[in-house]
C-alpha cells in the first residue's frame, strides 16, 4: 500500500525513492510486524484467555508433565502471527505483484483452516478438531488453486519445471503435474510444521530462520543481475516476496516474546498451518522446492518419525521411538524442555547454512 501510494512520486520527492528499495521495504516490514505482534500481543492473550476457560485441550497420551505445566495456556497465539504478517505485508509490499498475492492466499487460507481446527478443539474440549480428511481436501483445494495461479505467473522456461539445487542446467520437467507437485510441497510443508509445533517456541524459531534464508533466496532469483551472477533461475517478481517473508520474521519476533519458555500462548494450528504453508508456497515461487527440505529438514526429520512410528507400529506392534514425534521421544528420555528446544534450533540454524550453501557462485 505504501509502495503503491508514494512510488509514482519518488522522482519529485528523494525520501519516497525509498520505498522503491525492496531491501528498505523488508527491513520496514519486519519492524512493522515486530511491532504490531509487541503491541497487540497483551490483548489477543487476554481475549484468548477469556475465551478458552481450560485453555488448549492436552492430549492424554502425551507426556505426563504437559497435564500439569501446560494445562490452561491458551491456543490460536497464530491469530496475532497473522494479522501483524498480513498487515505488514499489505502495508509494505508491492499490491500489483502475484506472487504476493498468491502467496497471501495459502498463508491466510491455511490459516483459517487451522483456526477452524483450533476453534472445534477448544470448544469441544478435545484434541480432535477438523477431520484429517476434510483438513487434507481444504488444504489441497487451497494449495492447487495457488500452484496453478504461481504456474501462470512464472515464465513459460520455468513454469511446470523443477529445478535441482546447485546444478542450473538441471530442470526436471514435470508438465501439467507441476501444479500437483507444486501443492503437494504447500500441504507438506504446512503439516511439517504443524507436527513440530509441540514444545514453547519449537517451531517459531526454524519457521522464522527458513523465512530469512527464502527471504535471502527470493532477493536474489528476483534480480536478474545477482541470479545470473549466482547461477540462479530468474524468477521476475518473486524478488517482492522477500518483503513478505521480512513481515513473518518479525512477526515470528513478536510471537516468540509471548511464546518464550514458559509459554503464555500457544500458536495453534491457526499459526502452525499458516506458516508452513507460507513457507511452502515461496519456494515454490522461487523454484527452491528441494531447497526448503534441506532449510525446514527439522521440519522433515519430525514429519518422517510419525511416519517411521505409524508404519512399524502397525507392521510389528512396536515402537521405534519412545513417543513421536521425535521432540517428545527426547522428552520420555528425560531431556529438559529448554534443551530440546535449543538443540533442535541449532540444527536448524546448521541445516540453513547448508540449504544457502547449495547457490553455486562461479
Amino acid at each position: 500500500m505504501i509502495f503503491n501510494l508514494f512510488a509514482p512520486y519518488a522522482d519529485e520527492f528523494a525520501l519516497f525513492n525509498l520505498v522503491r528499495y525492496i531491501t528498505f521495504r523488508s527491513g520496514a516490514a519486519c519492524l512493522t510486524a515486530f511491532v504490531f505482534s509487541l503491541v497487540l500481543g497483551p490483548s489477543v492473550i487476554r481475549w484468548l484467555r477469556a475465551r478458552q476457560r481450560g485453555g488448549q485441550p492436552i492430549r492424554a497420551d502425551g507426556p505426563e508433565r504437559h497435564l500439569i505445566e501446560k494445562r490452561g495456556t491458551p491456543t490460536m497465539g497464530g491469530v496475532l502471527i497473522l494479522a501483524s504478517m498480513v498487515l505488514a505485508t499489505v502495508l509494505w509490499a508491492d499490491l500489483r505483484n502475484g506472487y504476493i498475492w498468491a502467496t497471501l492466499l495459502v498463508t491466510v487460507g491455511y490459516g483459517l483452516l487451522g483456526f477452524a481446527d483450533d476453534f472445534l478443539k477448544v470448544t469441544k474440549r478435545n484434541t480432535r478438531g477438523v477431520s484429517g480428511r476434510h483438513k487434507l481436501i481444504a488444504q489441497a483445494a487451497i494449495g492447487l488453486a495457488a500452484a496453478v495461479w504461481m504456474y501462470w505467473l512464472m515464465p513459460p522456461a520455468l513454469a511446470d519445471k523443477l529445478a535441482v539445487p546447485v546444478f542450473k542446467e538441471v530442470l526436471i520437467p514435470l508438465g501439467l503435474a507441476f501444479p500437483l507437485f507444486a501443492m503437494l510441497v504447500m500441504m507438506g510443508a504446512s503439516n511439517a510444521v504443524n507436527l513440530t509445533d509441540g514444545l514453547d517456541g519449537l517451531a517459531i524459531v526454524p519457521a522464522m530462520i527458513a523465512a530469512g534464508v527464502f527471504g535471502l533466496i527470493a532477493y536474489l532469483v528476483g534480480r536478474v543481475d545477482y541470479a545470473n551472477y549466482l547461477q540462479l533461475h530468474y524468477v521476475p517478481g518473486s524478488g517482492e516476496l522477500a518483503v513478505f517473508l521480512s513481515a513473518l520474521l518479525g512477526a515470528g519476533l513478536g510471537f516468540l516474546w509471548f511464546n518464550a519458555p514458559p509459554a503464555a500462548v500457544f500458536m495453534g494450528d491457526t499459526g502452525s498451518l499458516s506458516l508452513g504453508g507460507a513457507l511452502g508456497a515461496v519456494a515454490v515461487a522461487t523454484k527452491h522446492e528441494i531447497v526448503l527440505a534441506i532449510v525446514g529438514g527439522l521440519f522433515v526429520v519430525e514429519t518422517l518419525s510419525v511416519v517411521i512410528q505409524v508404519f512399524w507400529f502397525k507392521r510389528t506392534g512396536r515402537r521405534v521411538f519412545l513417543m513421536a514425534p521425535l521432540h517428545h521421544h527426547f522428552e520420555k528420555k528425560g531431556w529438559p524442555e529448554p534443551t530440546i528446544v535449543i538443540r533442535f534450533w541449532i540444527i536448524s540454524m546448521v541445516l540453513a547454512l547448508i540449504g544457502l550453501s547449495t547457490l553455486k557462485i562461479r
